[in-house]
């Protein structure tokens, strides 16, 4: 896994001339691209967006704050990954690496987003999940917070690294702070995955490998779990990052909050979590470090029974 590890945010073309290298494949670059693309497309609109993604750009938006997408993507592809979020009225520019001489990590294409934006480089902040990404704000003398797609992979040159965007504090950086907690807790859209229960542990599950989680899924989440009995439950989660690569299925902690879960073993699960209580305390940050604490537990009960949350109960996924 350590040549994907290693082309995570590079360009397309750069992306496609390792591949057919590293793979020997009787293709060219270019023929590769044609064989691949239709195959990506299709699967752009089932991406998910990272947890905390639509709630930053609304943030940013209601508070009149310019920010830019700069994606080494082709401008065209990122129009059709983007379209069917109806994010792009949102962003005052966006840009791909076709529209600058060189994509990350080159800083060409931050430059050119400040620029268009009336802003001097310096006074910008960097949201990044890749290393090019990194390289690349840096390069053009901004400042820049990671968020980790692979835990693999070091960090080091950001000015701070997040497990998730939902750690993401916005004062810490002159910007007007989020409002959106309720007593502790903090509403997110639904994550809905499968999963095998066993042990006090789930495993992913998806059939279609696929998997629900988000890269970025990580932190003490809430929300309600039915088993092959039908039976519905509260739980919490504690769901750390995966380990060395982006195809590792990840193990995660559950604590059934309202009933005796010892009767539960080795069923399959549905899951719906709708609340986000807090980052994972360890530097680690994998499923062996996770521990959920009587105050998760206190929070998520008392949580899952306001109207900001039990609505998600009803969810099609039941």
């Amino acid at each position: 896994m350590e040549k994907e590890d290693k082309r995570f945010g590079i360009t397309m073309k750069q992306a496609a001339v390792a591949i057919v290298k590293d793979y020997d494949l009787p293709l060219s670059p270019s023929q590769f691209l044609d064989e691949i693309t239709p195959m990506y497309k299709e699967r752009w609109p089932l991406a998910k967006p990272l947890p905390g993604a639509n709630r930053l750009i609304m943030h940013l938006y209601k508070h009149q704050l310019p920010f830019a997408l700069a994606s080494n993507s082709l401008s065209g592809n990122i129009e059709e990954k983007i379209s069917h979020r109806g994010w792009k009225e949102y962003f005052s520019v966006i840009l791909g690496c076709d529209q600058v001489k060189a994509g990350k990590p080159a800083p060409y294409i931050f430059e050119e987003a400040a620029k268009r934006m009336g802003i001097d480089a310096s006074c910008c902040l960097v949201i990044e999940d890749s290393l090019v990404g990194v390289e690349a704000a840096k390069a053009a003398k901004m400042k820049v917070v990671a968020v980790p797609s692979l835990e693999s992979q070091a960090y080091c040159d950001a000015d701070l690294v997040l497990n998730s965007l939902l750690e993401f504090q916005p004062e810490l950086w002159g910007l007007e702070p989020f409002d959106d907690w309720v007593n502790n807790a903090l509403p997110v859209d639904s994550i809905c995955f499968e999963c095998l229960y066993r042990n006090g542990c789930l495993f992913e599950s998806a059939d279609d490998g696929i998997s629900g989680l988000p890269t970025q899924v990580s932190g003490i989440y809430f929300g309600w779990a039915k088993s092959d009995d039908d039976e519905i439950f509260k739980v919490v989660t504690g769901i750390g990052l995966s380990c060395y690569s982006s195809t590792e299925k990840r193990k995660i902690q559950l604590c059934v909050i309202d009933g005796d879960g010892d009767h539960i073993y080795d069923q399959h699960m549905q899951i719906v979590l709708v609340g986000y209580i807090r980052g994972l305390n360890t530097k680690g940050n994998t499923s062996r470090d996770i521990e959920i604490l009587e105050e998760d537990k206190s929070i998520a009960e008392a949580s899952l029974d306001l109207p900001e949350f039990a609505h998600h109960s009803s969810l099609a996924f039941f």
